[in-house]
């Protein structure tokens, strides 16, 4: 019988299984990564564009044009778009980030030659019908004007602008520049980035050789004559370290802090990651610990490495009450100090250790994760082999190690602090 009192032995988990991505090419150069697990009659269908347009005249137009794509065609209007997907059993997801644009497609798999031709057409034939642009800006200029009303959406907006600038990576979108939005200028900037010499395909799930076939019938033969456009990200960060935004009547107050760092390319970042997750990256961290569970003075705090293509930076966040904010920055900067001046004790780094194994094994639940994973490496140029370097760094890094990066990456004097609130 089994003793409900007794913990279950522990078991170090010694090795971790990735299902690496393997290549084809289409007749027109496009990349196609296959991931193919799992048992349901389902398939993910990922076409991925670098936003390598972008300028800071028309500062919205790669997310805007990315959630036009749904919104009608040649042939289609959004409403025969949404009811021939819904009739499959299908969905599809447009997605923008700092890097990307994207249009997902999830389908099961007996459906994937009916329901893929209606990406194709989003993605070489969308029109952008005048109605359904002003009611996707309508949408978010209203959705804009929200999220302006909330301390953490100020905080994190001034934070990257202030590492970054006026970048694809720091522009903060106001709300006049949906007003400035033209048609035309939508339509150059599809025709720009939307094309074979810049798209990346990625297919994940169960997967037939008839998906792989209506993948290659359908676009191994989407001609395109347009070059890429280079992905140059440059910034200047702010002079001003402090960044305070009053709010007189606010009862907490938002905090943002953190400085530009590396990304996942350098050498130190897996060491930096682990790092961080002792300081605040997880629910046991130290910020978590002494500000929430000792000092009471927010509900969660927690720091993070954030890893874009050009750039990466390292930030802390919480909102706190606005009679505690100044006390809360002394206790940040306490804990920095601590790991730049004291080991960390060996079951502290053991516990941390088992729970980032814990956490990369738990991330690979099914195909479309391993997928996420796959792209995590890919656009960085990296290879599997960095996941093998990352479990033989968590296994094996040591406290000296770790407070060695906290003197050479972490000064908080030169973080960026942006406070929304009152101080």
């Amino acid at each position: 019988m089994i003793d409900r009192q007794q913990a279950p032995d522990f078991k170090q988990i010694e090795d971790i299984t990735f299902i690496k991505a393997k290549k084809h090419l289409l007749n027109n150069g496009i990349p196609v990564f296959e991931i193919n697990a799992g048992e349901q009659e389902l398939v993910r269908i990922e076409f991925i564009f670098q936003n390598s347009a972008w300028s800071i005249d028309k500062p919205i137009m790669p997310s805007v044009t990315n959630g036009m794509l749904t919104e009608g065609t040649h042939s289609l209007s959004s409403a025969q778009i949404a009811a021939k997907i819904d009739y499959y059993g299908a969905f599809f997801q447009p997605d923008f980030s700092s890097d990307h644009s994207s249009l997902s497609l999830y389908s099961l798999n007996k459906y994937v030659g009916d329901t893929l031709p209606i990406i194709k057409e989003m993605l070489t034939g969308s029109i952008f019908p005048d109605k359904e642009l002003e009611t996707l800006l309508r949408n978010q200029k209203q959705r804009l004007k929200v999220g302006l009303e909330k301390n953490d959406v100020l905080a994190r907006r001034a934070f990257l602008s202030a590492l970054f600038g006026d970048s694809l990576y720091g522009y903060a979108n106001q709300i006049e520049d949906y007003d400035k939005v033209k048609r035309d200028n939508l339509m150059a900037y599809y025709q720009k980035v939307y094309h074979p010499a810049n798209c990346t395909i990625v297919v994940s799930g169960k997967i037939t050789q008839n998906i792989l076939k209506s993948i290659l019938d359908l676009f191994g033969n989407w001609h395109n004559e347009q070059n890429v456009a280079p992905f140059e990200v440059e910034f200047i960060s702010s002079n001003d370290k402090l960044h305070y935004i009053e709010k007189s009547d606010a009862l907490q107050s938002a905090i943002r802090i953190g400085m530009p760092n590396i990304n996942k390319t350098h050498p130190d970042f897996i060491q930096l990651q682990i790092l961080n997750t002792i300081f605040g990256g997880y629910f046991g961290s130290r910020l978590m610990n002494n500000i929430r569970e000792d000092k009471g003075y927010t509900y969660g705090i927690g720091s993070g490495m954030g890893s874009l293509q050009k750039a990466g930076y390292f930030f802390i966040a919480s909102e706190v009450g606005a009679d505690v904010c100044k006390a809360t920055l002394t206790e940040i900067e306490k804990e920095i100090n601590i790991l730049k001046t004291d080991l960390v004790p060996e079951e502290e780094l053991a516990l941390v250790k088992n729970y980032l194994m814990g956490s990369l094994l738990g991330s690979l639940e099914n195909a479309f994760s391993h997928a996420d994973k796959f792209k995590s490496l890919y656009f960085y140029g990296l290879d599997y082999d960095y996941y093998d370097r990352y479990i033989q760094t968590v296994k094996n890094i040591q406290p000296k190690e770790l407070k060695v990066l906290a003197n050479k990456y972490w000064d908080y004097n030169e973080f960026y602090k942006v406070i929304v609130g009152k101080m």
